[in-house]
């Protein structure tokens, strides 16, 4: 019945069949049943949908309340499913097993979407079902094969190609990319991660209801946390959206050839530490050069100094202020950088 609609079922029948089986058990065994058994089973029953909770909070970066509300969405509107769906088919008078029951799955599954999105409505949680149920038909694409992690792998693997988007800022850039994907069954933004609390980007990440994750400094340079939630997530592209700290080596080596950064002038010139932002185009403009423009290139070991992609230009006008400037710097970054990376996941070299 597919992915989706799989995880619903596990969610759903976790809450039912442990409830089932103690009455079961009660029934057929209730001389043998004493306290501390009874007490032992009840803690372990409690430990185990507290870590499923906790899973799931964390799979889909939602707090507590709103993963509530999710699985209340889940159950009425997998119950609603099941109630609609034997109507459907008493109505239809079919009473052999062999017909009934595979009609009786089809129906569930193209009525279960349909129930999840009316129920979510009223719960306020329409935006989640609809990338939800959006990304579930998206696996049922005949392209479809499991994602490896690094783009020589990615290149041969099936879609939808999954990228990873790190930023500081407002987000402009991430905005782009995330409008040039936002109807690709092919490329799916699978997570934003920021590094200030302020950042705008966070906001564009709830708005467009993609997990939004907070790298923590020490947790980032200092352990494997973050690298190892990319990996279960399947990340093929890593991409660089105004991201002011520099990459541990540690992803470089995780993700060869698969970590992309935008920079704000023509590398190698005005490329280094501590080179970004309004800092460039003063530089560019205090020298008087002719031309500025972008560079996309991979990441390495080094600030700015991985293989250049892709580069555009503009002038650098006579009354140019480092604003003016930023502001023709930013149409390029935002025409270009979305499809480049398009560009990349389908080079069979990557």
């Amino acid at each position: 019945m597919g992915a989706g609609f799989g995880k619903f079922v596990c969610i759903f029948s976790f809450f039912l069949n442990p409830v089932c089986h103690i009455k079961v058990n009660i029934q057929k065994s209730h001389h043998k049943t004493s306290f501390p058994s009874i007490l032992k089973f009840s803690c372990t029953f409690a430990l185990k949908y507290w870590l499923m909770i906790k899973r799931l909070k964390e799979k889909w970066q939602v707090s507590f309340g709103r993963l509530i509300l999710i699985l209340m969405t889940f159950a009425i509107g997998g119950s609603l499913t099941g109630i609609i769906g034997r109507k459907i088919m008493d109505f239809t008078g079919i009473d052999v097993w062999w017909l009934y029951y595979p009609l009786y799955i089809i129906l569930m599954t193209l009525i279960w979407p349909a129930m999840v999105i009316l129920i979510s409505i009223p719960f306020g949680q329409f935006p989640f079902f609809t990338q939800y149920i959006k990304k579930m038909f998206s696996r049922f694409s005949p392209n479809r094969i499991s994602a490896k992690s690094g783009l020589t792998a990615a290149a041969n693997a099936g879609y939808p190609k999954k990228i990873a988007i790190f930023a500081s800022g407002t987000g402009s850039n991430s905005q782009k990319i995330i409008d040039h994907f936002k109807h690709s069954g092919e490329v799916e933004i699978a997570c934003i991660l920021y590094n200030k609390p302020t950042a705008g980007v966070k906001r564009i990440a709830e708005e467009e209801n993609i997990p939004a994750i907070f790298l923590e400094k020490k947790a980032f340079f200092e352990s494997d946390q973050y690298l190892t939630l990319l990996k279960e997530l399947e990340i093929d592209l890593v991409v660089l959206a105004g991201f002011l700290w520099k990459v541990p080596d540690s992803f470089i080596h995780a993700f060869p050839g698969a970590i992309i950064n935008i920079h704000p002038a023509l590398l190698p010139d005005y490329g280094g530490k501590g080179m970004y932002g309004s800092i460039v185009h003063e530089a560019v403009i205090r020298n008087q050069e002719a031309f500025s423009g972008i560079t996309i290139h991979f990441v390495d070991q080094h600030y700015d100094n991985g293989d250049i992609i892709f580069q555009a230009k503009c002038p650098v006008l006579k009354d140019d202020t480092p604003e003016t400037l930023a502001r023709r710097i930013h149409l390029l970054e935002h025409a270009n950088y979305p499809v480049v990376i398009e560009t990349l996941l389908k080079q069979s070299r990557l």
